[in-house]
């Protein structure tokens, strides 16, 4: 009946629906949710769209990509900047000259190099008379890239909440590299291109699924033998381990809680997101969801808003699962599932829990893209 069946709504399933339909295929999305979007979809509360499951922010250089999301639906103008929050104390990020003069009151980008220099200098000495030649550790290696006031006021608390163990406990690996800027420039992002869809992302999913046949509130490896009898190749967007079974047991996961509030006041933080960086503060962040959306006066048109507190948890089967645990038993683990998936003729995995890998939302369509091009589902100059 179908030429692919495409388990998942997400972006990448909704992207390759999109593709495959403009090439004249036979499609039908299965949805486990009872929404369409995966990850990116959003709820309205009180007229704002809430980031159903964390912020989403679109940034990307790749003009094709920004292009194409655009021709589904334009993108307003948000442009990320998120506070840290550290006992009380407001620092910006990423680590820039406004974050070096509410730090130590350096104005010059001199002033700050030469602080961050001398303390980076402590901490490779320290670690020299230990006989220590390379970083151990996550501690160790963010000591070298930026200091010990940096670390301990805007990396260390967050760090161990965001993963569930001390620093000195975590690889290295995890921080190979921090932006650091001698310029006045809270923008998080380099890329040339972000933003927010305008109306949302459930705008921009619908926009890409126009057309497809769906259907939600559907577990695929429940009834797997039926449905795939139905296509002639399937699209496979969920979790790799669960569609075979567990066969060499789970891959591991941190996943994050929701706490949402409505509050009868417009503007409760001024900034659609701030990290909460002390060890203390049981959550990682505040998302004040109307400022993805609303800028300047227009936020005081809505006299409410929404906030969202994340708790970031271990994971435990059963539970949505986020971001990878890239340690060396899970890397191995997903190595096992992958040579199996390898030798599929019939399925095709991709996107963030198919690969084991985290996606940001650009290079899902990215991939997404040039897998159809080389299927030759679509010549790259129909992008």
């Amino acid at each position: 009946m179908y030429d692919y069946l495409i388990i998942g709504s997400g972006l990448y399933g909704s992207t390759f629906a999109h593709f495959a339909k403009k090439a004249g295929k036979r499609c039908l999305v299965l949805e486990k949710r009872y929404h369409l979007g995966g990850n990116v979809y959003c709820e309205d509360v009180e007229g704002i769209r809430v980031h159903k499951y964390g912020a989403h922010i679109f940034h990307t250089s790749n003009k094709k990509v920004w292009d194409f999301v655009n021709s589904i639906v334009p993108f307003n103008r948000y442009t990320n900047c998120p506070v840290a929050n550290y006992r009380g104390e407001l620092y910006n990020l990423p680590f820039n000259m406004n974050t070096f003069y509410q730090m130590w009151g350096v104005t010059t980008p001199e002033e700050a190099r030469f602080k961050i220099e001398e303390q980076k200098k402590e901490a490779l000495e320290k670690m020299q008379a230990g006989g220590v030649s390379e970083p151990r550790n996550l501690e160790e290696q963010a000591l070298l890239l930026v200091g010990r006031d940096i670390y301990e006021r805007l990396i260390k608390g967050y760090t161990e909440k965001q993963w569930g163990r001390p620093c000195t406990d975590l690889p290295a690996f995890i921080i190979k590299r921090l932006p650091v800027r001698f310029v006045y420039d809270n923008n998080y992002f380099n890329d040339d291109y972000q933003g927010i869809p305008i109306g949302g992302y459930n705008r921009l999913i619908e926009g890409l699924l126009d057309g497809v046949e769906c259907r939600t509130g559907v577990d695929f490896l429940e009834n797997r033998e039926y449905w795939s009898s139905l296509a002639d190749k399937i699209v496979y967007t969920g979790p790799i381990d669960a569609f075979y079974d567990y066969r060499f047991g789970h891959l591991e996961w941190r996943t994050v809680r929701f706490e949402q509030e409505t509050l009868d006041v417009p503007n409760y933080q001024g900034n659609a997101v701030v990290n909460y960086t002390d060890r203390e503060t049981p959550w990682t962040r505040i998302i004040e969801h109307k400022h993805f959306d609303t800028f300047g006066a227009a936020v005081y048109e809505n006299p409410r808003t929404v906030i969202s507190r994340e708790y970031s948890t271990e994971w435990q089967p059963g539970m949505e699962a986020f971001y990878t645990i890239n340690d060396e038993r899970n890397s191995a683990l997903y190595q096992k599932y992958k040579a199996l998936a390898d030798q599929e003729n019939k399925v095709l995995f991709g996107g963030r829990l198919a690969e084991y890998k985290y996606y940001d939302m650009a290079p899902v369509i990215e991939t997404v893209m040039d897998r159809v091009s080389t299927m030759a589902l679509l010549p790259p100059s129909r992008y």
